[in-house]
């Protein structure tokens, strides 16, 4: 009987240390994930390199003409910006989440569309419509006879413009901590005798502080990173002056130096967002709270319906509208095969970057899964902060290590060789693809990761079973049951390179002007009519993630 008993009790012990990865297996995994982890650390540790190669000269130009005026103008926008997104999209998702009127399901999905437009493209379709010679003026004159509307200025139309198109972060995720409290938290607030709007700022508020500050983090974190929009309107802010810097004053050592303080700025951040989170715990109501919704009266049902449909109106159809027009008029004046090239080349970048960043994903996942630990969650987390990052200082981090290593073979090759070395690593597709890699890989990784959660020691246990183990158990497990996720990360990765500026248009190669180079260049120019057809394409190709998103969410 004791044999008996305990003999599976010991056979049982001895597969699980079969089973548990052993030392050279974690420490191999380790390797991996830390290499991967190199790709995002990678623009870090080049910033950090430039404070023992500081120029005098250079600083004393920088803290004179370009430190004063870009920190100030960036400080400027981010607070615009985030206030301006904090009341749109807070209130949107309050309205959509817990109150009842017509339109709510269909405003639900379409509040979420201007998501799909990129800020440089928004910027000078808004400016068409509302210039001195554009429709809405004009027509505003002919009707009234009054003056022209006031003008924002760089600084407020930076501000306007990119609110509209971050707003939607905000309205995604907070929505979703207001459709978890439902009305339980107001019902609270009036049994102690507060008003409906004093319960919002006291009860359900405070309940969707970590849901608000994620969103506004991500918001500020894109501020920090455009280019294109404040490029357009010509708004100082340390993205255009790393481009500047480099191609202007043809110094990558400035660039440098101005990278290292939005590295600064960056993880600040970062630590503020930690910091506001806390370690408070909040917790959500679901079930039938979800399905409780506030009836709104008369002359609240037309406010509501007036809210969304002004903010769907200005941020989407209005500008989509305008980039319509501009096209069909473009298609009869030139042939639709000039952009031929730049689509071909906008394909074919973002396929393989989302094929490469994909393989990243998944690899850095099953690492992690293969040798678990505070290690591997730290070096997990350091590769997905590339995010966080702005494109110009991810395209200076990486083109600078790649330019010495081009020196240096070009040092070590004699004859031909050196050259065509030189320009094969320079000149080729590896700076803007590891570039790509650093920035987007959190965007592929978070649906992976999520999804190989699911996949629980029992159903590795059975693969085991059958004779699977490994890494034969990524190919024959881990991809069939990813699938999903896999095809969403793909698309995700795919559309944001289709959109992507600076880093295409700081590392791409000689001849790799793509659809949102080409809308730059146009749009710099003044050729708005003639960037109006790239623009589409690029927004077309953005509406994917958006009904991805909206299809899971409502």
């Amino acid at each position: 009987m004791a044999a008996a008993l305990n003999k599976p009790w010991y056979g049982s012990l001895q597969a699980g240390r079969r089973n548990q990865p052993g030392t050279a297996e974690n420490t191999g995994w380790r390797i991996v994930i830390a290499a991967i982890a190199l790709v995002a650390a990678a623009p870090l540790l080049v910033a950090l390199g430039s404070l023992f190669a500081t120029d005098a000269d250079t600083w004393s130009h920088l803290a004179r003409y370009v430190l004063p005026e870009a920190t100030i103008n960036t400080a400027y926008l981010v607070a615009g910006v985030a206030i301006t997104t904090f009341g749109l999209g807070v209130s949107l998702a309050w309205l959509i989440a817990v109150c009842e009127f017509p339109g709510r399901r269909f405003f639900a999905w379409a509040l979420l569309l201007p998501m799909a437009v990129p800020g440089y493209v928004l910027g000078f379709a808004l400016l068409a419509i509302f210039e001195y010679t554009g429709p809405l003026q004009s027509a505003w004159r002919s009707l009234l006879g009054a003056a022209e509307f006031p003008g924002l200025g760089s600084r407020g139309a930076s501000i306007a413009t990119l609110s509209l198109v971050l707003y939607p972060y905000v309205y995604l995720i907070v929505r979703e901590a207001f459709s978890s409290q439902g009305v339980r938290g107001l019902e609270v607030a009036k049994s102690c005798g507060m008003s409906s709007v004093t319960g919002f700022f006291r009860v359900s508020l405070p309940l969707a502080r970590p849901w608000v500050v994620g969103g506004l983090s991500l918001v500020v974190m894109e501020c920090l990173a455009d280019f294109g929009t404040v490029k357009l309107f010509n708004y100082e802010t340390f993205a255009p002056a790393i481009y500047e810097a480099w191609f202007g004053l043809f110094s990558l050592q400035a660039a440098q130096q101005l990278s290292l303080v939005v590295v600064a700025f960056v993880l600040l951040g970062l630590v503020a967002e930690r910091r506001a989170r806390g370690h408070s715990s909040f917790v959500s109501q679901g079930g039938m709270a979800t399905r409780r919704r506030i009836e709104l009266s008369g002359a609240q049902k037309v406010l509501a319906v007036l809210l969304c449909a002004s903010v769907l109106c200005l941020a989407f159809v209005a500008p989509v509208t305008q980039l319509v027009a501009w096209s069909v008029a473009a298609i009869e004046s030139e042939p639709v095969s000039l952009y031929g090239a730049y689509t071909r080349n906008s394909l074919g970048l973002a396929s393989m970057a989302a094929l490469l960043i994909l393989s990243f994903a998944v690899l850095l996942s099953f690492a992690v899964k293969r040798s678990p630990g505070r290690i591997s969650r730290a070096l997990a987390r350091l590769a997905t902060l590339g995010y966080a990052i702005p494109g110009t200082v991810l395209a200076v981090g990486f083109f600078v290590p790649v330019a010495y290593l081009s020196r240096l073979l070009t040092g070590l090759l004699d004859g031909a060789d050196a050259p065509a070395a030189s320009i094969a690593l320079q000149g080729g597709l590896l700076v803007i693809l590891l570039a790509y890699s650093a920035r987007f890989l959190a965007v592929a990784h978070n649906p992976v990761d999520s999804a190989m959660l699911r996949i629980g020691p029992n159903i590795e246990e059975a693969a085991r079973g059958m004779g699977i183990a490994g890494l034969s158990m990524l190919p024959k497990l881990y991809l069939p049951v990813l699938r999903p996720a896999l095809l969403t990360g793909l698309l995700l990765v795919f559309v944001d390179v289709m959109k992507e500026l600076p880093i295409t248009l700081m590392t791409r190669p000689f001849g790799w002007d793509t659809l949102a180079v080409r809308v730059f260049q146009l749009t710099t120019e003044g050729e708005w009519e003639r960037a109006a057809l790239p623009s589409l394409a690029i927004v077309a190709a953005g509406l994917i993630p958006v009904i991805i998103l909206s299809r899971r969410k409502d």
